[in-house]
């Protein structure tokens, strides 16, 4: 079974003022599962990872919704303000729905690059293990020392980072990157997802500039703790579902595929239903 681990939904109605701005205007409209769904069955793609893209919870309960009505959707990435005074019952309440698997603040918005690498999360965080919930990690390189903080601070944890971590590529910048993921991937707990790279490429989308980072994700992460996603329609801003799926056919060997594109996110997120999906 194949996995896209981490792609999105949005209405425009329930963005206003936020991103994506209409000078994107590859993205700046609705995507649906109506959209998805053809190049899912047409890429082989059995089942998806929806992930939050507002910091609300009514696109939470928005996606969750989504999931109800189509098979294909998974499991279910959301959001909870974690330091709240009542985020462990926001938490509980989110985790009574089966296909909510996983939280993510929105770490790469945060002015304070240091907001994770702080105790007053741990009572949401708390109640995220109770409720067996994993914890994307939407961060960029100057949030990785903090983040490496968090992971140490909590080893029972599932964590996923998102993108990569979203390297410098289109500046070629690979080396303090590299180091501080090494330090993240010495966490059994810690995982990856080879997703969002062309977006971060600029001009340099090519499949030699990009190697050299998905290389870097396999090398540290191994091929049992490393998933694929599209970032889909985000992806849009920069290249084809099927291109960024082939460039990473290539990029991982044959003999890690199965875990690379589908195993690995079906058992980190324990995802339901993936054989009735397919």
């Amino acid at each position: 079974m194949r996995i896209d681990a981490h792609q999105h939904f949005w209405l425009m109605s329930n963005r206003q003022g936020q991103w994506p701005p209409p000078d994107l205007a590859k993205i700046h409209r609705d995507f649906t599962p109506s959209d998805l769904e053809p190049i899912l069955k047409a890429c082989g793609i059995g089942g998806t990872v929806l992930v939050q893209s507002l910091p609300t919870m009514a696109d939470t309960d928005f996606m969750l919704e989504l999931a109800d009505r189509h098979a294909f959707i998974l499991g279910v990435v959301g959001w909870v303000d974690l330091k709240a005074a009542d985020a462990a019952s926001h938490v509980a309440r989110l985790a009574s729905h089966p296909k909510l698997k996983s939280l993510r603040p929105m770490l790469q918005d945060i002015p304070d690059v240091g907001w994770i690498d702080d105790p007053h999360l741990d009572p949401a965080i708390a109640s995220m293990k109770e409720a067996d919930l994993r914890f994307d990690a939407l961060v960029m390189p100057q949030h990785l020392r903090a983040l490496t903080a968090f992971a140490e601070r909590h080893p029972d944890l599932s964590i996923v980072i998102d993108h990569g971590a979203k390297p410098r590529i289109a500046a070629g910048e690979i080396a303090p990157w590299r180091d501080a993921m090494a330090g993240l991937a010495a966490f059994p707990n810690v995982h990856c997802k080879l997703s969002g790279f062309l977006t971060e490429a600029g001009g340099r989308r090519d499949a030699d500039a990009i190697r050299p980072y998905a290389d870097t994700l396999l090398e540290l992460f191994g091929p049992e703790r490393l998933m694929w996603g599209s970032d889909w329609p985000v992806l849009r801003l920069a290249g084809s579902y099927e291109d960024w799926l082939a460039m990473c056919h290539a990029f991982v060997p044959q003999s890690h595929h199965d875990a690379v594109f589908g195993r690995n996110a079906i058992r980190f997120y324990k995802l339901d239903g993936s054989e009735e999906a397919a």
